[in-house]
């Protein structure tokens, strides 16, 4: 069978099971779709993809390029729709198979869905490559996804398992010949923009593995992660798996064995757990996602709680560019904008500081997030700022951190503050309301 595979959030070769299910092929192509609309400002003041993800997606797809070179492949990278590109690709070459890994996104859905209109004719499969489980070996039916984490996480400890297959494909020693090969028209793509700091994180599936080993079996730096990870700005204090994660350079099943086979020769404790159960999270966001479909994006969420639809332009500009009256707030919105990266604890609390003191829609900070985050992923992001403005997996509902008591936890001695330029004169005015700027309800 002639297969086209479809390179999306996978871009790697250890742990894919589309990737092992496209190798049984007579002839294989292999694609990446940049698609324009990625670049292009949306409905929320922002775009779906900005700079720092967008150079980390770059070196992915380069390293992916060249391990694909060795096993007699090559990475076609189009620019384009996919709902365009894919269809001319099929026709061009008469394939009769397209493979992907099923994605947690609404759009992405739809993408999927229109192909198959458009190929009536095409057989199409979808497999699990971004989860800790497939959803057939989940312990509950999708639909009774429970309501909170909580819920989840106990009924999956129960199994006892912590991931559902050990498929572990390390390394592929061959792949089928392609049919031919597109004209390369990546040329068209976006170009990278010059890092304004040096580079903490480097794409591609070998940096990832390398992340990988080093965090847990050369720093041992797991041995205190439950201490260490709310850290705003130590390399060490946290895994940074995140990024690769994202686009798929790294599976989190390697991650989660690779977590038991470290308990199992060093040492199993409360923060090697916590690691764990901070990729449980991960998990329970993906099926959440999977499971309320467009209500991840909705405005009064999944719980659909009734909320105020507010935008101060003022408000939100003053928030994007760190100029607000709060300066941890403003370090951290600076580290992201210069970096494309802010800590788990940070990201709490600019979005605590979003929701509650500036008083704005909840969707807007996400897309900003969308757009700024080298380490964005859909259903984490879109998840947990649901959870946090209380319309999402949250019991307690609408979450609010005493910024300057968090202030004096995390940076004590002002270090993050002052790194990041957190301390700025007072906005004027940026509490102030007139006609033009009152609440959509």
């Amino acid at each position: 069978m002639h297969t086209l595979y479809w390179f999306t959030r996978d871009l790697r070769l250890h742990d894919n099971a589309a990737l092992l299910a496209a190798a049984k092929s007579d002839l294989l192509l292999c694609v990446f779709v940049v698609d324009p609309r990625w670049f292009a400002p949306g409905p929320l003041q922002s775009r779906a993809m900005g700079e720092h993800r967008w150079r980390f997606l770059w070196q992915s797809l380069m390293a992916l390029e060249r391990s694909l070179r060795p096993l007699g492949q090559r990475l076609h990278i189009a620019y384009g729709e996919p709902e365009r590109v894919i269809p001319e690709l099929v026709r061009e070459h008469r394939l009769a198979r397209v493979i992907r890994s099923r994605q947690p996104g609404t759009k992405e859905a739809g993408q999927w869905q229109a192909l198959k209109e458009q190929l009536p004719d095409t057989l199409f499969q979808q497999f699990e490559t971004l989860s800790l489980f497939t959803e057939a070996s989940l312990p509950m039916a999708l639909d009774d996804l429970p309501d909170t984490f909580s819920q989840f996480r106990k009924q999956v400890e129960k199994t006892g398992e912590r991931c559902s297959e050990r498929l572990r494909i390390r390394t592929l020693t061959a792949l089928p010949p392609p049919p031919g090969f597109p004209d390369d028209n990546r040329g068209e793509c976006p170009a990278i923009a010059e890092p304004r700091h040096p580079l903490q994180f480097s794409g591609g599936e070998q940096a990832g593995l390398d992340q990988l080993k080093e965090f847990l079996f050369i720093r041992h730096a797991i041995d205190d992660y439950k201490q260490t990870r709310n850290a705003l700005d130590t390399w060490d204090a946290s895994s940074k798996f995140s990024p690769w994660l994202a686009n798929g350079s790294l599976s989190v099943r390697e991650v989660a064995e690779t977590i038991s086979e470290y308990e199992a020769s060093h040492t199993r404790n409360e923060s090697t757990y916590w690691l764990w159960f901070e990729l449980l999270w991960r998990e329970y966001f993906y099926w959440y996602a999977l499971k309320h479909g467009t209500n991840l994006f909705h405005r009064d969420g999944v719980q659909r709680k009734r909320r105020t639809a507010t935008f101060y332009g003022h408000r939100f500009k003053a928030w994007c560019q760190g100029n607000t009256e709060y300066p941890l707030v403003n370090a951290a919105m600076n580290q992201l904008r210069e970096t494309g990266y802010m800590s788990n604890r940070a990201r709490q609390l600019v979005a605590s500081c979003f929701v509650n003191e500036l008083e704005l829609d909840w969707r807007y900070g996400a897309a900003w997030f969308e757009q700024q985050l080298i380490d964005y992923d859909v259903a984490s992001n879109y998840g947990n700022w649901q959870y946090l403005a209380g319309v999402g997996a949250d019991p307690r509902g609408l979450r609010q951190f005493n910024l300057e008591k968090q202030a004096k936890q995390y940076d004590p001695l002002g270090t993050f503050v002052d790194r990041w330029g957190g301390d700025t004169d007072q906005p004027v005015g940026l509490h102030t309301v007139d006609a033009a700027d009152w609440p959509i309800s």
